[in-house]
């Protein structure tokens, strides 16, 4: 009998740490989605896709199977993190909209030529933003247009990124965003306008009760 508790309860333990990486459908709310931002879904395909650039990227950057798996473990939180940025990018979308923020393709690849000077080129700019930052080169403009969104959200606050001025404006639009995250993702922390993980006390209390009675 409790052994086959014991069983059980592994199982359950093994498919929730395993839930990040099954394509399932999502929870009953939204199937499908990875997160609900206001009207706009993230699907759990779209937030794959995006995972699997870069991980392309750091194949394509690191060809030695070795050293290659110990960027991957150094990454390991890559799809919790990466849906974390597909969110925080549309919440710091609607603050710059609401503030009456706009940036344009100009002003981007102004940034860009900045940046690739100061790295030393294109090739060397792509190679530092997916080391520090787990950005796919395809996705570098866009990048570089949210970090101009939050520099100009900011400079209209009178503040700046790091100030709970700056912070306060994305957790009101987070809090218009109404954001839902799949469960297996975490939950999205307005206040904080961060993705969090969500705790499951349950867990560890029928681990205890079953250690109780196996004594």
């Amino acid at each position: 009998m409790h052994r086959r508790r014991r069983s059980a309860l592994l199982l359950t333990a093994a498919i929730a740490a395993a839930a990040p990486l099954l394509a399932a459908c999502g929870n009953d709310a939204h199937p499908g989605a990875a997160a609900v931002v206001g009207d706009q879904r993230i699907t759990v395909a779209q937030l794959e896709n995006r995972v699997d650039e870069v991980r392309e990227a750091q194949r394509a950057a690191v060809p030695d199977d070795t050293q290659y798996q110990q960027v991957v473990a150094r990454t390991g939180t890559l799809t919790r993190d990466t849906l974390h940025g597909m969110v925080l990018d549309r919440v710091l979308h609607r603050a710059a909209e609401d503030a009456g923020v706009t940036v344009s393709r100009k002003e981007v690849q102004g940034m860009r030529g900045e940046l690739e000077k100061q790295a030393g080129g294109p090739g060397q700019l792509e190679t530092v933003w997916l080391q520090q930052y787990n950005v796919a080169p395809e996705r570098l403009d866009d990048n570089l247009h949210v970090q101009l969104e939050a520099q100009k959200l900011a400079q209209s606050l009178g503040t700046d990124t790091s100030r709970p001025e700056f912070w306060q404006a994305l957790s009101e639009a987070s809090e218009k965003l109404d954001i839902d995250l799949n469960p297996r993702y975490g939950a999205w922390d307005v206040r904080k306008s961060s993705r969090v993980d969500a705790r499951t006390p349950w867990v560890r209390e029928i681990a205890q009760a079953d250690a109780q009675q196996s004594a």
